[in-house]
């Protein structure tokens, strides 16, 4: 099957040096795949030139004016940034050039734009984002990982219909498990939300387990975990400096003297395996789920091994038909849409 993707070349902290040679290593590897480089002509055909590389069938280039900064805010690049590399390739989404958007940009700029320009599914009434964590018994998913602090039950309830239609897809799980998020296992333990968020699983067609503590996240105990944007991604960014904490005391204690500097030598191919199955890059690619067209946000200082992973979480969303599971379970819960009140932003 056929896929193209459009990719924002100039978001993240190093545009088109990392975003053009990624495109190139993901059209070798997969014949199907056509890339829409989205940016400042001049910039991707320069990197083009400098990898000894230029357009084709395969691959073309979508001139965009503007470029939306690391810090920029969002209200900022929705207003006043209408031709940016970011806004332009969410535009070839929308109008059915592209199956798919990737960008490494600005996530609140993305988030904010990608919801104005596709509008998010019908019984949806916020988009969330989520992404896969390494787990004892192989993947683990998790949303919202930071886009909505404040949730309401059916909020939650929400994104666990949009988590676990991805999880099908992508993992191939007919009915994947649905774990909530919460400080304990028993129905009586945690806030009023967490506790109505439950009791509406409970009466869904999803494959709710109950509830899951933090640890059950790497346990594996369930293939999705929900929770609202907030307690997402403190989690998230906790689980992000333990890894790197463990990793600098194991080079410590390695390099403490000639001893353990010999031992490291022994342990090499342990450690070089461990941290390849660890190794974040790996898991890069978070989606935005709930919204009428499929976009990807890497990470901002992502090298070029992250960013292919990126592209591929693209490709299997797209391939795999996740808005068209997302708007079957939606009807299979009998969720309708919730009118959602316009405001200046909108209207930009």
């Amino acid at each position: 099957m056929d896929i193209t993707i459009a990719i924002d070349a100039m978001g993240g902290d190093h545009g088109p040096h990392v975003t053009v040679p990624a495109a190139l290593k993901a059209l070798e590897a997969d014949n199907q795949l056509n890339i829409v480089l989205v940016g400042l002509q001049d910039a991707i055909e320069a990197e083009l030139k400098n990898r000894k590389a230029s357009t084709s069938p395969r691959l073309r280039i979508h001139h965009a004016s503007e470029v939306v900064t690391m810090d920029e805010s969002p209200q900022s690049a929705l207003k006043n940034k209408k031709d940016s590399s970011m806004r332009v390739a969410i535009n070839l989404v929308k109008n059915g050039e592209a199956n798919a958007c990737v960008s490494a940009g600005n996530t609140g700029a993305l988030m904010a734009t990608a919801r104005f320009v596709l509008k998010t599914l019908p019984g949806i009434d916020r988009p969330a984002i989520a992404s896969v964590l390494p787990s004892e018994k192989g993947n683990t998913y998790m949303m919202d990982l930071g886009a909505n602090a404040d949730c309401t039950p059916e909020h939650l309830y929400q994104f666990a219909i949009m988590g676990a239609m991805l999880v099908s897809c992508v993992e191939h799980k007919e009915r994947p498990s649905v774990g909530l998020l919460n400080i304990g296992s028993e129905d009586i333990k945690g806030n009023e939300v967490v506790k109505q968020a439950g009791e509406l699983l409970k009466t869904s067609h999803l494959n709710f387990y109950g509830n899951v503590e933090g640890d059950d996240i790497f346990k594996g105990t369930t293939d999705l975990v929900v929770c609202d944007g907030f307690v997402g991604n403190v989690s998230l960014k906790t689980t992000e400096g333990l890894a790197h904490m463990m990793g600098k005391f194991l080079t410590q204690e390695f390099k403490r003297n000639w001893l353990t500097k010999m031992m490291a030598l022994c342990a090499m191919p342990v450690l070089k395996s461990f941290k390849k199955r660890l190794d974040p890059r790996l898991y890069n690619g978070a989606s935005f789920l709930g919204l009428r067209g499929i976009v990807v946000k890497s990470h901002g200082g992502a090298d070029q091994l992250a960013y292919i992973s990126a592209i591929h979480v693209a490709i299997e969303e797209a391939r795999s038909g996740v808005l068209r599971r997302i708007s079957e379970q939606l009807e299979i819960e009998h969720i309708s849409t919730t009118p959602v009140v316009q405001t200046s932003q909108d209207t930009q």
